[in-house]
Protein backbone atom coordinates (compact mmCIF):
# COMPACT_ATOMS: atom_id res chain seq x y z
CA UNK A 1 0.00 0.00 0.00
CA UNK A 2 3.03 2.63 1.76
CA UNK A 3 4.60 1.60 -2.63
CA UNK A 4 1.33 2.90 -4.12
CA UNK A 5 0.76 5.57 -2.40
CA UNK A 6 4.52 6.92 -3.63
CA UNK A 7 3.90 5.59 -7.11
CA UNK A 8 0.54 7.99 -7.07
CA UNK A 9 2.27 10.94 -5.79
CA UNK A 10 5.30 10.26 -8.16
CA UNK A 11 2.91 10.10 -10.96
CA UNK A 12 1.21 13.17 -10.16
CA UNK A 13 4.40 15.40 -9.63
CA UNK A 14 5.71 13.90 -12.57
CA UNK A 15 2.61 14.99 -14.67
CA UNK A 16 2.56 18.86 -13.26
CA UNK A 17 6.17 18.80 -14.33
CA UNK A 18 5.12 17.88 -18.07
CA UNK A 19 2.28 19.74 -18.37
CA UNK A 20 3.85 22.84 -17.34
CA UNK A 21 6.77 22.36 -19.71
CA UNK A 22 4.80 22.13 -22.58
CA UNK A 23 2.16 25.03 -21.79
CA UNK A 24 5.12 26.72 -21.43
CA UNK A 25 7.32 25.67 -24.77
CA UNK A 26 3.34 26.03 -26.13
CA UNK A 27 3.01 29.66 -24.71
CA UNK A 28 6.76 30.33 -26.36
CA UNK A 29 6.01 29.26 -29.85
CA UNK A 30 2.36 31.43 -29.68
CA UNK A 31 4.73 34.73 -28.19
CA UNK A 32 7.66 34.02 -30.35
CA UNK A 33 6.62 32.41 -33.59
CA UNK A 34 7.90 34.89 -36.00
CA UNK A 35 11.43 34.29 -34.41
CA UNK A 36 11.30 31.08 -35.05
CA UNK A 37 10.77 29.57 -31.50
CA UNK A 38 8.55 26.73 -32.86
CA UNK A 39 11.34 25.13 -34.75
CA UNK A 40 12.69 21.60 -34.50
CA UNK A 41 16.11 23.25 -33.69
CA UNK A 42 15.50 25.49 -31.22
CA UNK A 43 14.09 22.83 -29.37
CA UNK A 44 16.63 20.96 -29.81
CA UNK A 45 18.86 23.54 -28.47
CA UNK A 46 17.55 23.02 -25.03
CA UNK A 47 18.98 19.60 -25.36
CA UNK A 48 22.47 20.56 -26.78
CA UNK A 49 22.85 23.58 -23.94
CA UNK A 50 22.34 21.42 -20.86
CA UNK A 51 23.53 18.13 -22.12
CA UNK A 52 26.02 18.11 -18.63
CA UNK A 53 23.10 19.52 -16.62
CA UNK A 54 20.83 16.22 -17.40
CA UNK A 55 23.73 13.69 -16.76
CA UNK A 56 24.72 15.85 -13.28
CA UNK A 57 20.81 16.61 -12.48
CA UNK A 58 20.67 12.32 -12.89
CA UNK A 59 23.40 11.56 -10.11
CA UNK A 60 21.57 14.43 -8.18
CA UNK A 61 18.72 12.73 -8.29
CA UNK A 62 20.02 9.07 -7.10
CA UNK A 63 21.38 11.00 -4.38
CA UNK A 64 18.16 12.74 -3.20
CA UNK A 65 15.91 9.50 -3.54
CA UNK A 66 18.62 8.26 -0.51
CA UNK A 67 17.93 10.88 1.42
CA UNK A 68 21.00 12.79 0.82
CA UNK A 69 22.18 15.71 -1.38
CA UNK A 70 25.16 16.57 -3.32
CA UNK A 71 26.19 20.37 -3.40
CA UNK A 72 29.62 19.80 -4.80
CA UNK A 73 28.58 19.05 -8.29
CA UNK A 74 29.04 22.83 -9.52
CA UNK A 75 32.46 23.16 -8.38
CA UNK A 76 33.84 19.44 -9.28
CA UNK A 77 31.91 20.55 -13.11
CA UNK A 78 34.76 23.10 -12.74
CA UNK A 79 37.93 20.95 -11.69
CA UNK A 80 37.04 18.67 -14.18
CA UNK A 81 36.93 21.51 -17.27
CA UNK A 82 39.86 22.88 -15.78
CA UNK A 83 41.65 19.39 -15.59
CA UNK A 84 40.52 18.53 -19.47
CA UNK A 85 41.55 21.90 -20.41
CA UNK A 86 45.36 22.04 -18.53
CA UNK A 87 45.87 18.25 -19.10
CA UNK A 88 45.68 19.01 -23.26
CA UNK A 89 47.03 22.27 -23.52
CA UNK A 90 49.23 22.41 -20.38
CA UNK A 91 50.26 18.58 -19.88
CA UNK A 92 50.16 17.45 -23.28
CA UNK A 93 47.73 14.62 -22.49
CA UNK A 94 45.79 13.19 -25.08
CA UNK A 95 42.19 13.51 -25.46
CA UNK A 96 41.00 10.28 -24.37
CA UNK A 97 43.74 9.57 -21.85
CA UNK A 98 42.13 12.97 -20.43
CA UNK A 99 38.86 12.44 -20.21
CA UNK A 100 39.55 8.70 -18.75
CA UNK A 101 41.57 10.71 -15.77
CA UNK A 102 38.37 13.07 -15.27
CA UNK A 103 36.11 9.89 -15.03
CA UNK A 104 38.01 7.84 -12.43
CA UNK A 105 38.37 11.29 -10.15
CA UNK A 106 35.04 11.78 -10.69
CA UNK A 107 34.85 8.16 -9.05
CA UNK A 108 36.93 8.39 -6.41
CA UNK A 109 35.45 11.45 -5.08
CA UNK A 110 32.01 10.00 -5.15
CA UNK A 111 34.29 7.24 -2.75
CA UNK A 112 35.41 9.58 -0.56
CA UNK A 113 32.42 11.75 0.17
CA UNK A 114 30.15 8.49 0.25
CA UNK A 115 32.34 6.45 2.57
CA UNK A 116 32.16 9.59 4.86
CA UNK A 117 28.65 9.88 4.54
CA UNK A 118 27.59 6.33 4.55
CA UNK A 119 29.82 4.98 7.10
CA UNK A 120 30.95 7.61 9.17
CA UNK A 121 27.65 8.98 9.56
CA UNK A 122 28.52 12.73 8.70
CA UNK A 123 25.64 14.87 6.95
CA UNK A 124 25.60 14.75 3.16
CA UNK A 125 25.41 18.74 2.97
CA UNK A 126 28.44 19.33 5.01
CA UNK A 127 30.56 16.56 3.33
CA UNK A 128 29.53 17.61 0.11
CA UNK A 129 29.72 21.41 1.28
CA UNK A 130 33.55 20.69 2.39
CA UNK A 131 33.59 18.67 -1.40
CA UNK A 132 32.49 21.94 -3.41
CA UNK A 133 35.19 24.12 -1.30
CA UNK A 134 37.64 21.50 -2.04
CA UNK A 135 36.96 20.78 -5.85
CA UNK A 136 36.87 25.10 -6.19
CA UNK A 137 39.94 25.50 -4.32
CA UNK A 138 41.57 22.89 -6.65
CA UNK A 139 40.40 24.50 -9.61
CA UNK A 140 42.30 27.43 -8.48
CA UNK A 141 45.32 25.80 -7.85
CA UNK A 142 45.43 24.05 -11.16
CA UNK A 143 45.65 27.19 -13.39
CA UNK A 144 44.09 30.87 -11.87
CA UNK A 145 43.86 31.49 -15.41
CA UNK A 146 41.25 30.69 -18.40
CA UNK A 147 42.42 27.96 -20.29
CA UNK A 148 40.76 27.14 -23.53
CA UNK A 149 40.92 23.73 -25.86
CA UNK A 150 42.91 23.47 -29.21
CA UNK A 151 43.07 19.91 -28.98
CA UNK A 152 42.24 18.60 -32.56
CA UNK A 153 40.38 15.58 -30.93
CA UNK A 154 38.73 17.31 -28.93
CA UNK A 155 37.15 20.16 -31.25
CA UNK A 156 36.56 17.23 -33.21
CA UNK A 157 33.90 15.83 -31.06
CA UNK A 158 32.79 19.36 -30.05
CA UNK A 159 32.07 20.20 -33.25
CA UNK A 160 30.74 16.76 -34.91
CA UNK A 161 27.36 17.72 -35.44
CA UNK A 162 24.38 14.82 -36.22
CA UNK A 163 21.67 15.91 -38.77
CA UNK A 164 18.17 14.67 -38.32
CA UNK A 165 16.20 13.92 -41.92
CA UNK A 166 13.11 15.76 -40.46
CA UNK A 167 11.94 19.12 -39.02
CA UNK A 168 14.04 21.36 -41.68
CA UNK A 169 13.14 24.71 -43.03
CA UNK A 170 14.22 27.04 -45.95
CA UNK A 171 16.16 30.24 -44.54
CA UNK A 172 15.69 33.53 -46.13
CA UNK A 173 18.68 32.92 -49.32
CA UNK A 174 16.11 29.57 -50.14
CA UNK A 175 18.84 27.07 -48.65
CA UNK A 176 17.35 24.30 -46.67
CA UNK A 177 18.65 24.19 -42.97
CA UNK A 178 17.97 20.51 -41.57
CA UNK A 179 18.50 20.45 -37.69
CA UNK A 180 21.31 18.75 -36.06
CA UNK A 181 21.99 17.65 -32.53
CA UNK A 182 25.06 17.13 -30.72
CA UNK A 183 26.45 13.19 -29.61
CA UNK A 184 26.86 15.03 -26.05
CA UNK A 185 22.69 14.76 -26.16
CA UNK A 186 22.53 11.30 -27.29
CA UNK A 187 25.15 10.51 -24.24
CA UNK A 188 23.03 12.44 -21.92
CA UNK A 189 19.84 10.26 -23.05
CA UNK A 190 21.33 6.87 -22.92
CA UNK A 191 22.47 7.64 -19.66
CA UNK A 192 18.66 9.04 -18.74
CA UNK A 193 17.24 5.68 -20.01
CA UNK A 194 20.02 3.90 -18.48
CA UNK A 195 19.41 5.35 -14.96
CA UNK A 196 15.26 5.21 -15.29
CA UNK A 197 15.76 1.47 -15.93
CA UNK A 198 18.09 0.99 -13.11
CA UNK A 199 15.88 2.61 -10.88
CA UNK A 200 12.72 0.81 -11.95
CA UNK A 201 13.86 -2.37 -12.73
CA UNK A 202 16.91 -3.15 -10.66
CA UNK A 203 17.60 -5.07 -7.48
CA UNK A 204 19.92 -1.81 -6.74
CA UNK A 205 17.61 0.78 -7.79
CA UNK A 206 14.50 -0.29 -5.21
CA UNK A 207 16.94 -0.58 -2.60
CA UNK A 208 17.71 3.37 -3.00
CA UNK A 209 14.14 4.27 -3.02
CA UNK A 210 13.94 1.86 0.05
CA UNK A 211 16.80 3.26 1.69
CA UNK A 212 14.94 6.85 0.97
CA UNK A 213 11.82 6.02 2.17
CA UNK A 214 12.96 4.61 5.43
CA UNK A 215 16.27 3.02 6.58
CA UNK A 216 14.70 1.45 9.51
CA UNK A 217 12.68 -0.42 7.33
CA UNK A 218 15.23 -0.67 4.88
CA UNK A 219 17.05 -2.57 7.77
CA UNK A 220 14.50 -4.57 8.77
CA UNK A 221 14.20 -5.97 5.33
CA UNK A 222 18.03 -7.11 5.63
CA UNK A 223 19.49 -4.40 3.22
CA UNK A 224 23.04 -3.46 3.61
CA UNK A 225 21.89 0.59 3.70
CA UNK A 226 25.73 2.06 4.32
CA UNK A 227 26.56 -0.08 0.93
CA UNK A 228 23.81 1.49 -0.77
CA UNK A 229 24.31 5.02 0.08
CA UNK A 230 27.94 4.57 -0.83
CA UNK A 231 27.22 3.54 -4.47
CA UNK A 232 24.75 5.96 -4.77
CA UNK A 233 27.57 8.71 -4.08
CA UNK A 234 29.99 6.44 -6.48
CA UNK A 235 27.28 6.61 -9.23
CA UNK A 236 26.75 10.75 -8.67
CA UNK A 237 30.59 10.73 -9.16
CA UNK A 238 31.03 8.91 -12.12
CA UNK A 239 27.85 11.05 -13.40
CA UNK A 240 29.77 13.96 -12.29
CA UNK A 241 32.74 13.00 -14.10
CA UNK A 242 30.65 12.67 -17.17
CA UNK A 243 28.61 15.89 -16.82
CA UNK A 244 32.14 17.90 -16.83
CA UNK A 245 33.58 16.27 -19.80
CA UNK A 246 29.91 17.20 -21.41
CA UNK A 247 30.02 20.85 -20.25
CA UNK A 248 33.30 21.24 -21.33
CA UNK A 249 32.59 19.95 -24.74
CA UNK A 250 30.36 22.95 -24.69
CA UNK A 251 32.24 25.38 -23.41
CA UNK A 252 35.88 24.78 -24.88
CA UNK A 253 37.66 25.55 -22.03
CA UNK A 254 38.14 26.30 -18.14
CA UNK A 255 38.10 28.63 -15.44
CA UNK A 256 37.40 28.97 -12.00
CA UNK A 257 34.27 30.81 -11.89
CA UNK A 258 33.16 28.02 -13.95
CA UNK A 259 29.77 26.42 -13.48
CA UNK A 260 29.35 28.89 -10.20
CA UNK A 261 25.89 27.68 -8.85
CA UNK A 262 25.45 24.39 -11.09
CA UNK A 263 24.41 22.41 -8.58
CA UNK A 264 21.71 24.48 -7.48
CA UNK A 265 20.32 24.10 -10.64
CA UNK A 266 20.94 20.15 -10.31
CA UNK A 267 18.84 20.52 -7.36
CA UNK A 268 15.83 22.45 -8.82
CA UNK A 269 15.85 20.53 -12.03
CA UNK A 270 15.25 17.23 -9.52
CA UNK A 271 12.64 18.88 -7.05
CA UNK A 272 10.95 20.76 -9.83
CA UNK A 273 10.80 16.52 -11.37
CA UNK A 274 9.01 15.80 -8.48
CA UNK A 275 12.00 14.07 -5.98
CA UNK A 276 11.16 14.76 -2.65
CA UNK A 277 14.07 16.67 -0.52
CA UNK A 278 13.16 13.76 2.18
CA UNK A 279 13.63 11.24 0.16
CA UNK A 280 12.47 7.67 -1.03
CA UNK A 281 10.45 9.42 -4.01
CA UNK A 282 11.86 10.47 -7.57
CA UNK A 283 12.14 10.19 -11.06
CA UNK A 284 14.78 11.24 -13.57
CA UNK A 285 12.70 11.85 -16.67
CA UNK A 286 10.78 14.35 -14.00
CA UNK A 287 14.49 15.50 -13.87
CA UNK A 288 14.58 15.35 -17.30
CA UNK A 289 11.54 17.78 -17.51
CA UNK A 290 12.80 20.33 -14.60
CA UNK A 291 15.85 20.85 -16.82
CA UNK A 292 13.92 21.43 -19.92
CA UNK A 293 11.75 24.32 -17.87
CA UNK A 294 14.76 25.95 -16.82
CA UNK A 295 16.29 26.17 -20.66
CA UNK A 296 12.96 27.14 -21.80
CA UNK A 297 12.75 30.05 -19.22
CA UNK A 298 16.27 30.97 -20.57
CA UNK A 299 15.24 30.84 -24.51
CA UNK A 300 11.71 33.16 -23.03
CA UNK A 301 14.74 35.56 -22.02
CA UNK A 302 16.69 35.35 -25.58
CA UNK A 303 13.99 35.97 -27.48
CA UNK A 304 12.76 38.23 -25.66
CA UNK A 305 15.96 40.25 -26.29
CA UNK A 306 15.57 43.11 -23.10
CA UNK A 307 15.21 40.53 -19.92
CA UNK A 308 17.98 40.58 -17.53
CA UNK A 309 19.18 36.53 -17.56
CA UNK A 310 18.38 37.22 -13.54
CA UNK A 311 15.08 36.41 -14.41
CA UNK A 312 15.93 32.52 -15.00
CA UNK A 313 16.98 32.25 -11.45
CA UNK A 314 13.93 34.47 -10.05
CA UNK A 315 11.37 32.20 -11.67
CA UNK A 316 13.23 28.75 -10.75
CA UNK A 317 13.21 30.27 -7.22
CA UNK A 318 9.60 30.71 -7.68
CA UNK A 319 8.67 27.36 -9.56
CA UNK A 320 11.10 25.95 -7.06
CA UNK A 321 8.98 27.21 -3.71
CA UNK A 322 5.88 26.01 -5.55
CA UNK A 323 7.00 22.25 -6.02
CA UNK A 324 8.41 22.15 -2.13
CA UNK A 325 4.83 23.98 -1.11
CA UNK A 326 2.98 20.93 -2.87
CA UNK A 327 5.29 18.30 -2.07
CA UNK A 328 5.00 19.25 1.91
CA UNK A 329 0.83 19.20 1.00
CA UNK A 330 0.90 15.97 -0.34
CA UNK A 331 3.23 14.62 2.39
CA UNK A 332 0.60 15.96 5.16
CA UNK A 333 -2.22 14.41 3.21
CA UNK A 334 -0.88 11.28 3.16
CA UNK A 335 -0.03 10.98 6.92
CA UNK A 336 -3.53 11.66 7.41
CA UNK A 337 -4.41 9.12 5.46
Amino acid sequence: MKNKKQLNQTSFLLLITIVLFFVMYAVGCILFKDQGFARTQNFLNLFISNAGLIVIGIGMTVVMITGGIDISVGSFVAMGCMMLAWMMEKGGVGAVPAVIIVLITGIVFGLVQGFLVAYMDIQPFIVTLAGMFFARGMTAIISKDMISITNETFMAWAKAKIYLPFGGYLNKKGMMIQPYIYPTVIIALVLLVAAFIMLKYTKFGRSIYAVGGSQQSALMLGLNVRKVKLKAYVLDGFLCGVGSVLFCLNTLGGFVEQAKGFEMDAIASSVIGGTLLTGGVGNVVGTLFGVMIKATIEAFITFQGTLSSWWTRITIAALLCFFIVLQSILTMLKKKK
